[in-house]
């Protein structure tokens, strides 16, 4: 459990794109290295261990090819999670300063990297595109489950705060013709939103807003939207996003909270991920509960919405709920 030689091996395969190179034909170590730009005596040494552990087999030519199960590192969206030059996994590296999280609380991120997750993401144009793929495919199944499980058609207009390129507010637009929606979220992801409106021909019912779910947010809408960004975050900024949020609704709107939720959907190794990773953490209902109260928010209800993902209706406190 504590050996991090197979873990690293996967993703530097992951990496390289050796199971896609070496296709079903399989090719010599030589030739893996040549085409990823490897040096192949280690690339050799590296093969013969994922031989070992079965993710790649060898023929008596030597000729290298994954095996069922090696052939799951051909897919884009495992691979985005596990490639050590994208977001995912260069967050995943940063768990070898574990140690200093727990001894101090602090997040690992900015000690490895010289700078958070975030600022990374804003420096590295290419880290950032990245980013965005990995949660569009994280949401190919969430996202319509979200849009048929909860009763959005009560609403005339979401504004889905921290919403990314679009992909949760198109899939709740599609299922409920009478929504109107906003994406806010920084540049350039929210002009990847207006594209993918475009094309899925909402562009009359849906558009997005360059901004951050730490300045004031447009008003209007009767329900403002977070999904999976609370979590992201420790107390105090979690309470500054709702309370924006709650300023914004106020006084008569809805904010309505979408996460995985602790006791029910997180898992601790994602809760440690989010902690080492952000300073973040996963929250119960309690929690989160308790946290919105803090801004003057009451729940009106809860309850799973997705696979891994619950649904926290809040209203401001003094409304009927």
């Amino acid at each position: 459990m504590a050996d991090l030689t197979t873990p690293m091996a996967i993703r530097v395969a992951a990496t390289l794109g050796l199971a896609e190179r070496a296709g079903t034909t399989g090719a010599t170590a030589q030739r893996l290295a040549a085409d990823a730009g490897a040096d192949a005596r280690a690339l050799a040494c590296l093969l013969d261990h994922l031989v070992t552990v079965g993710v790649f087999a060898v023929d008596d030519d030597g000729r290298y090819r994954a095996t069922d199960l090696g052939g799951e590192l051909v897919d884009e969206g495992l691979r985005r999670f596990l490639d050590i030059n994208a977001a995912a996994g260069r967050a995943d590296l940063a768990f070898v300063d574990l140690l200093g999280t727990v001894t101090t609380g602090e997040p690992a991120y900015p000690r490895r990297y010289g700078r958070d997750f975030w600022a990374d993401l804003d420096a590295q144009p290419r880290l950032r595109r990245s980013f965005d793929a990995q949660m569009n495919w994280r949401y190919q199944v969430q996202a319509p489950q979200i849009a048929e499980r909860f009763d959005w058609g009560r609403f005339t207009e979401i504004l889905d705060v921290g919403g990314g390129d679009g992909t949760l507010l198109e899939a709740i637009l599609l299922v409920h013709p009478g929504v109107r929606g906003r994406v806010v979220d920084l540049r350039p992801t929210n002009a990847g939103a207006t594209a993918r409106f475009v094309a899925a021909g909402l562009d009359d019912r849906a558009s997005a807003i360059p901004g951050s779910f730490f300045d004031p947010l447009p008003a209007g809408a009767d329900v403002y939207l977070l999904s999976d960004i609370l979590h992201d975050w420790d107390d105090a900024h979690a309470s500054a996003i709702l309370d924006n949020c709650r300023r914004a609704a106020a006084p008569h709107g809805t904010v309505v909270v979408v996460e995985p939720v602790r006791g029910q959907w997180a898992r601790t190794a994602m809760d440690l991920f989010m902690l080492m990773c952000f300073g973040g953490r996963e929250r119960t209902v309690e929690e989160l509960t308790a946290l919105a109260a803090g801004v003057g928010l009451a729940l009106r209800s809860s309850g799973p919405v997705a696979e891994g993902r619950s649904a926290l209706e809040f209203v401001g406190s003094g409304a009927d709920h």
